[in-house]
């Protein structure tokens, strides 16, 4: 098993292990409830971590963390009128989704 990165806090984490997962790469996540013991430990050690099974799954799912944390923002105006901007792809006032 090889550590790949920490993450910022658990909901993060568990995003990018199901990401990864769903690309195929095997994943997990360590130090879940490590975050209790902050305060006891320094705060960097408690963060949690994305751990790949396979290491020869690296590359691939450097990638993929890459195009997960490079998102375009769009800026676009929806036909009930609103604008809607960042990485949204469906309207938040009315629910249409991002035209084509």
């Amino acid at each position: 098993m090889q550590r790949l990165t920490q993450a910022p806090n658990i909901a993060i984490a568990t995003l990018w292990v199901d990401a990864l997962r769903h690309a195929g790469i095997d994943a997990v996540m360590q130090r879940y409830f490590l975050g209790a013991a902050a305060g006891e430990l320094p705060p960097d050690q408690c963060l949690p971590e994305v751990w790949l099974v396979r290491d020869e799954q690296e590359a691939q799912a450097r990638a993929v963390l890459r195009d997960l944390q490079n998102i375009p923002q769009r800026r676009w105006v929806c036909r009930c009128g609103e604008l809607v901007e960042g990485g949204f792809e469906q309207c938040w006032s009315c629910g249409q989704p991002m035209p084509a």
